[in-house]
């Protein structure tokens, strides 16, 4: 298989010999054959439709339920598209993590960003406060949480006083809880965590790209420990609007639960959708120092742009699977190590089957031993936040052996010969996992998770 050249989440590996076993990827316990550190992950924290706990996102998840429905958060009625997976006030109950007045204060994006990073470190053992967060080498640990677009309430708030009103009745807030990195600042301000701090904003790759770049900053010594993932709250009128006016979106309003359906010959758009995931990534050392819960290996990752269109895919998937290659280079793995992929699969026409020609060409024969499903298809679309919501959904499966289905899934498109665990979840040890983000602009990425080997 030819090697192409990475521009992101690893170098290229072509030239080195690859390793037929994820857990030999090591010259030691804690290094890896190309002399990088290990890294693991230990904590996982969502911010979604099914509320904030990852183990009932991923059990809802499993039962196959959808959290799509009618917009309740404004006035749809005369709108093309009615529906969305939205979170309402009540699934998160903000205020055990953030003060009441900034509850009130803050755009959604950035409450997410917070209450998803501090579930994750109390997942991880190091709820902020404990004795254990506290032993923390804060100049070692770092935050890179991405998204796509931003506090689009609170901009959607300034321009309508600025047009209605006048510019000096603009909030002072507006700057700060509008631009994409201040969810990894404020987060950040909160934990007094000073490592590595960014935003990552590739759209709807956002997610993954943030992941891959916060375990390149443990790889390679400058970090101990990093929060990283992607988060959105794009359903206001000038969201949803604007994928309207891009033709993008489902107009299934009468059955929004039916409305996600990747790979479905119905399909007729994505489900806009919002919340997110961060994890906590550590070097393995780190992690065995303090006595961590280790939950599975980050094994590699990768970044191409399709160079392309704006909003389409490129039609042969060439750049996705020069991604996919990248990124098993990077994990310095094979085709045949890895057992199951989860799909950026939004449910778009032109979409879902460039990806799954991509893969099908990157997997061909080792298909029979591959299953790929689409989280989308229950939560759907949540943009920037996608990538951290579904890395929480393939950590999951590594961890319960079990995948959940693709739902919707009643008139698969021709010629499906990969397992798309179509309506019903299925047991399935995982032992290398992939999960596919791709964006408009043309981004492209994947990340790879193994199970944990000492």
């Amino acid at each position: 298989m030819a090697a192409f050249v990475v521009t992101g989440g690893g170098r290229d590996l072509g030239g080195q010999r690859r390793v037929k076993n994820a857990s030999r990827i090591r010259m030691s316990a804690n290094t890896r054959l190309d002399g990088r550190k290990r890294v693991v992950i230990t904590g996982q924290g969502v911010v979604s439709c099914f509320g904030t706990d990852p183990d009932v996102f991923y059990d809802s998840l499993l039962e196959g339920k959808s959290g799509v429905r009618t917009v309740q958060k404004f006035d749809v009625e005369s709108w093309n598209t009615k529906i969305a997976a939205e979170i309402s006030p009540d699934m998160i109950n903000a205020k055990e993590f953030v003060t009441p007045k900034l509850v009130r204060r803050l755009d959604p994006f950035l409450l997410y960003s917070i209450i998803g990073g501090k579930k994750a470190l109390i997942d991880a053992g190091l709820e902020p406060g404990s004795e254990a967060n506290e032993a923390l080498d804060k100049f070692r640990c770092g935050i890179i949480c991405g998204s796509g677009m931003g506090g689009l309430k609170v901009y959607s708030a300034a321009a309508e006083m600025l047009n209605t009103r006048d510019y000096s009745r603009v909030s002072p807030f507006f700057i700060p809880y509008a631009i994409t990195n201040m969810g990894s600042g404020l987060l950040a301000i909160d934990l007094g965590f000073m490592g590595p701090n960014y935003s990552v904003s590739t759209a709807c790759a956002t997610g993954n790209y943030a992941i891959n770049t916060a375990a390149m900053h443990i790889m390679r010594g400058e970090a101990d420990l990093m929060l990283a993932g992607g988060v959105e709250a794009a359903i206001e009128p000038i969201g949803l609007g604007g994928f309207i006016a891009c033709r993008a979106v489902s107009s299934r309003n009468a059955e929004p639960e039916k409305a996600s359906r990747p790979w479905d010959k119905g399909r007729d758009g994505f489900v806009m959708g919002e919340g997110g995931g961060l994890v906590v990534l550590e070097s393995l050392e780190h992690a065995k120092a303090r006595g961590a819960n280790i939950i599975c290996e980050y094994l590699g990752g990768a970044h191409t742009c399709d160079g392309y269109h704006m909003t389409e895919p490129r039609p042969d998937g060439m750049m996705v699977s020069a991604c996919l290659t990248n990124a098993m280079n990077d994990a310095q793995i094979s085709p045949g190590d890895v057992n199951y992929i989860n799909a950026h699969a939004t449910s778009t026409p032109a979409g879902d089957m460039a990806e799954y020609n991509a893969v099908k060409k990157i997997f061909a024969g080792h298909t029979d031993k591959v299953k790929m499903n689409a989280t989308k298809s229950m939560i759907g679309h949540a943009l920037g936040g996608a990538g951290g919501l579904e890395a929480v959904a393939t950590i999951k499966a590594i961890q319960r052996s079990k995948l959940h289905p693709t739902i919707n899934n009643d008139d698969p498109e021709d010629g499906l010969d990969i397992d798309i665990v179509p309506n019903e979840a299925k047991d399935h040890t995982v032992n290398v996992a992939i999960s596919n983000s791709f964006g408009f602009g043309g981004h492209n990425s994947s990340v790879i998770f193994g199970k944990y080997n000492d």
